[in-house]
């Protein structure tokens, strides 16, 4: 099938978080939260290298809803619920149709750091790909010195499947080691067989 034909929603809901797809008009509350959390942000991130003002980030915002109705990427953005201010961003990247494989990324404003949110949004996301988009696997994968993001794909359930050596460049242009993490179908269909039998 045609990417662009598969159909499924463009938001859902966890616990605390609506998670949805960019949509025009994002631009500045995303500024707003990059600003406040870029110099974390930086230590990871190579686009929070780039020039920021709030119409840059508009832009984006309107390239994002493109793509995601494109099903060239699914870049997703993670609100609070009960006030719509915005957690962080998230989403399905560097994805084949054919197997389905997604890879989930994340980030985080730094003021709602350690509550959980990103390991709720993670649990979400791959809930959605499991269920919406029918995924077989699903990836994490981050620099080998992100601790807290590695620890994120481990309370998760997802597995280390290694580690791969001088994969990449690190933002500062210095080779990194990239920790892959991963869920298959048949983990995250035991999974909420045990949540199932539990809740009973």
């Amino acid at each position: 099938m045609n990417p662009i034909l598969r159909d499924f929603p463009d938001r859902f809901e966890t616990e605390r978080l609506l998670i949805r797809a960019p949509r025009p008009g994002d631009g500045p509350m995303v500024y707003e939260a990059v600003m406040e959390s870029l110099e974390q942000l930086k230590l990871w991130m190579p686009w929070a290298h780039q020039e920021m003002s709030p119409e840059i980030q508009e832009g984006i915002s309107r390239q994002m809803h493109v793509h995601f109705l494109a099903r060239e990427d699914l870049p997703l953005r993670l609100l609070i619920k009960d006030t719509g201010e915005l957690v962080g961003g998230s989403g399905l990247h560097r994805f084949d149709w054919d197997v389905p494989r997604f890879e989930i990324g994340y980030w985080v404003r730094t003021k709602f750091e350690g509550q959980g949110y990103i390991t709720e949004a993670v649990i979400g996301i791959a809930n959605f790909a499991f269920e919406k988009l029918f995924a077989e696997r699903v990836e994490i994968r981050m620099d080998e010195n992100n601790t807290r993001s590695w620890r994120v794909a481990e309370r998760t359930g997802f597995t280390l499947e290694g580690v791969l050596r001088n994969e990449a460049r690190a933002v500062d242009g210095k080779l990194r080691n990239t920790r892959v993490y991963s869920m298959i179908r048949a983990e995250w269909l035991e999974k909420n067989t045990r949540r199932t039998t539990n809740d009973e």
